[in-house]
């Protein structure tokens, strides 16, 4: 039984025919979820209504200060005929982590894995088909206050849209270069590099197109106190392997905890593979490529699940792995995460929540 009122489009827009062409964030489907937050009567008004602008004052608080968070996460259509989607609750649990941190009210994260399946539902036609493709939902939270000054909202909107994805390898699985920033800093302890908020993205930028000019797709950023400790890829978390072991930053609050780094983690010890979760020094890299130990690297995230890396550029020093191709473990990593959400493989994790029939 719907848990949400649904006011239907009366005007359905197009449907994208050639799942090849559908790049990523561009094209919206026929519906969108709001939920509305006031100081004193909590969240209330949940609704699936058609997909249009947001009428905002100019003076919203979201515009002037910041105060937003958001996640990702992507629905599948499965080889069983069911939409499916793959660890959500998970996704919730770090929204009201970023929320905790943005002095945005919590948010029921069952309701929220309602909302999702609900919608999707609604716009489950939209879903692509081809292998590789999905739904990407993109939730979020805005503070809309009409007022300047800087303190917490009073007012916040919950907003749920999603965007027919193409496949983020189209090519193939290849592997990315990737640019060493040792000049910018994107977050520091303390600050707001655990939650995901726009702001994090926005201090990346002038990096990103540095490493850009320079012919390298993603930068990896360096602790913001000693400029000496890996914390992570871009909108990615990374993981290296040296010497047999898979070793990844630790969470130590200025890196985002990402689902696909926590399932990566889970898969790698149900493997019996060490899994080190530790500071790592550039330096340490170095000395583990001139030693022939170096052996694989590859970023984790929702949009790529895993992409390997093939090559890092760190104070003019090139250091290059699996000879620039992708590794056994990097390569088993994707096959089964992808195979676990697509249901080529049986969840024998417990991931994936069935949304409902395809057709």
């Amino acid at each position: 039984m719907a848990r949400f009122p649904v006011t239907y489009t009366t005007a359905p827009k197009a449907k994208p025919t050639d799942p090849d062409h559908l790049g990523f964030g561009k094209l919206f489907t026929d519906h969108m979820f709001l939920m509305d937050y006031k100081t004193g009567k909590g969240w209330h008004n949940g609704r699936i209504v058609p997909f249009d602008n947001l009428s905002l004052s100019p003076a919203a608080m979201c515009f002037h200060y910041g105060q937003t968070v958001f996640e990702g996460m992507k629905a599948y259509y499965g080889k069983d005929g069911n939409v499916r989607l793959f660890r959500p609750e998970e996704n919730f649990k770090r929204l009201n982590a970023s929320n905790k941190r943005l002095c945005i009210p919590a948010i029921d994260e069952e309701l929220c894995v309602e909302a999702v399946k609900e919608l999707v539902e609604v716009d489950k036609a939209w879903l692509p088909r081809k292998e590789g493709t999905s739904l990407y939902i993109r939730p979020f939270i805005i503070a809309t206050d009409p007022m300047l000054g800087v303190k917490p909202g009073d007012e916040y909107l919950f907003i749920i849209i999603i965007s027919p994805s193409g496949a983020y390898y189209a090519s193939g699985l290849a592997p990315v270069k990737i640019y060493v920033e040792d000049n910018y800093v994107r977050a520091v302890r303390g600050g707001t590099g655990a939650a995901k908020t726009g702001g994090n993205y926005a201090a990346s930028l002038a990096a990103q197109d540095e490493a850009h000019n320079q012919g390298y797709s993603q930068v990896l950023w360096m602790d913001g106190v000693e400029h000496k400790y890996i914390e992570e890829v871009g909108a990615m978390n990374v993981f290296f392997v040296v010497d047999g072991e898979v070793l990844t930053p630790m969470l130590s609050g200025s890196i985002l905890p990402g689902i696909t780094r926590k399932s990566s983690i889970e898969l790698l010890k149900k493997w019996g593979l060490p899994v080190s979760e530790r500071r790592i020094t550039m330096e340490e890299l170095s000395e583990a490529n001139k030693a022939g130990k170096l052996q694989e690297a590859f970023g984790t995230g929702t949009a790529a699940v895993v992409s390997p890396i093939g090559e890092l550029k760190w104070e003019g020093e090139i250091l290059t792995f699996n000879n620039g191709e992708i590794g056994p473990i990097t390569q088993k990593l994707y096959d089964t995460m992808t195979g676990i959400q697509y249901g080529d493989l049986p969840d024998e994790m417990g991931w994936v929540v069935k949304v409902c029939p395809a057709d």
